[in-house]
This record gives C-alpha cells, sequence and structure tokens, in this order.
C-alpha cells in the first residue's frame, strides 16, 4: 500500500465528520430530497463528499475513486478508493446518532484498507490487510458466541432485496435472541469486528456501504461471503458478514425456501 494512504483516508473522514456534527445538530427533515426508492440525500452527503475527494484528490490525484453520490471516475490506477461520504442518511436526517463516514481502499481489487469514522459516537474504526482492526486504537475481536447471538440486516432498494430482508428477519425474530436493522451497514459492520454482534447480512449490497466494514470484520477474526458461501468482492450482489461461528448455520437460514 503506498505510503500515507492511512493518514489522508483518516484525515479525510474526520474533517468531514468535523463539518457533519454541526450539520446533524441543527439539521431540518424538511430540507432532505428523493433521489431513489426509499432513499434519501440531503446537502450533508454532498459536502462530505466534496471534502473527502478533495483530500484524495490532492494527494493521489491518478487513483480511482468511486463514491455513492458521484459515481466513478475515468482514472486507470491499480488504487481503487471507495467512499460513502454519510452511511445512515436516514439516522442522520432523525438525529439518530447511528450514521458514520466509510471509505475503503481497494489494490488490484483486494481491499487493503478500511476506515469508519463516526462522529457523533466518537468511533474511529480503522483495518488494514495483516494488521488487524482497531477502534480509537484498541485492537478488536469478534465474538466467540453461537448461542444467544445478536443480528443485524441491511438491504438494497429493490422489492427482492426487502423480501429477502423481511424473510430472514421473522425467521431471526423467532428463532434468536434479537434480529435489528440498525440503518448503518458500515457501523453493523463494525459492530460485528468489535464483538457487539454476531452478524450482518445484506441482500442488494452496495459496495460503499460494505467496502471498509468487510476489511473490518476479516481483520478482527470474522468471515465476510456472499449468500453462496464464496468469499466477497466488489463484484458480489450480496453479503453475509459474521464472527465466523455462526456462519455456516446462517447460510442456511438465507437459503431457506
Amino acid at each position: 500500500m503506498e505510503k500515507n494512504i492511512k493518514k489522508v483516508a483518516v484525515d479525510a473522514a474526520k474533517k468531514a465528520g468535523k463539518i457533519l456534527i454541526g450539520k446533524y445538530k441543527n439539521f431540518n427533515r424538511g430540507a432532505v430530497k428523493l433521489k431513489a426508492h426509499h432513499e434519501i440525500l440531503t446537502k450533508a452527503d454532498l459536502l462530505s463528499e466534496k471534502i473527502i475527494l478533495e483530500e484524495i484528490k490532492n494527494s493521489f490525484s491518478d487513483h480511482k475513486i468511486l463514491s455513492e453520490e458521484s459515481g466513478q471516475n475515468k482514472n486507470h490506477s491499480d488504487y481503487l478508493w471507495v467512499v460513502d461520504p454519510v452511511d445512515g442518511t436516514t439516522n442522520f436526517s432523525m438525529h439518530n446518532p447511528l450514521w458514520c463516514i466509510s471509505i475503503g481502499v481497494f489494490y488490484r481489487d483486494k481491499v487493503v484498507l478500511g476506515v469508519t469514522y463516526a462522529p457523533i459516537l466518537d468511533e474511529l474504526y480503522i483495518a488494514e490487510k495483516g494488521k488487524g482492526a482497531r477502534k480509537n486504537g484498541k485492537k478488536i475481536k469478534v465474538s466467540k458466541y453461537t448461542q444467544k447471538s445478536l443480528h443485524t440486516f441491511c438491504h438494497g432498494r429493490e422489492n427482492k432485496h426487502f423480501k429477502v430482508a423481511l424473510k430472514y428477519y421473522t425467521y431471526q425474530k423467532l428463532n434468536e435472541l434479537d434480529c435489528r436493522q440498525l440503518g448503518s451497514a458500515a457501523i453493523e459492520l463494525a459492530y460485528v469486528a468489535s464483538g457487539r454482534t454476531e452478524s450482518i447480512m445484506i441482500p442488494g449490497a452496495n459496495s460503499w456501504d460494505v467496502a471498509a466494514g468487510v476489511l473490518m470484520v476479516r481483520e478482527a477474526g470474522g468471515k465476510v461471503t456472499d449468500f453462496k458461501g464464496k468469499e466477497w468482492t466488489l463484484k458480489s450482489s450480496n453479503m453475509l458478514a459474521s464472527n465466523g461461528k455462526v456462519h455456516k448455520e446462517l447460510l442456511r437460514v438465507i437459503k431457506r425456501k
């Protein structure tokens, strides 16, 4: 990984986060716009994206960037930055603190750095390939639980994604300790990595929502696959991340007819 990539990613997340805290405290939900079915957009998303992209371009002008709001640039590089300027925009709009900034860096299609920053929670998660995962500088590990497990879920924007998620939620709610949708896939992945929950499943997973968190879970000792049990990649259309110990059983639940 090129020198200073981690510093630029962390600095960009913190710089955007500092601005977003002020926007969050004074946010008026009437200002939101619908960008797609069940998806909203705020000026805060666009402002955060502008700050982060400028930081990246100032240091690595030749790198590829894929961002939720701007899409992908036309650069040719072995490096790809995958950015979600505000993951959990709906939470942000309703003054729920579970939102964050998510930045994942790929080298030749392999994720090598993940940064997730939740400003209101004051939690900074960093994962480096081969170097583990940390929250506010302290090493984190997935849980060891197989019983009384806590699961979360998210979903893409299509009706077929809703149906898979609802079916899964219903089964888990009736058979496990609990299953919840927290509204920020990046935070939910960080929770799996830090042992707060045992899993998150996402039909229709967007790469910008999960890029950083995928590495987070893997470096914390967990497992991340698609619904067929194959290793998650940028081309995967769905995702299951867990502590590894409950993974096989969760894949079975997902595949239930």
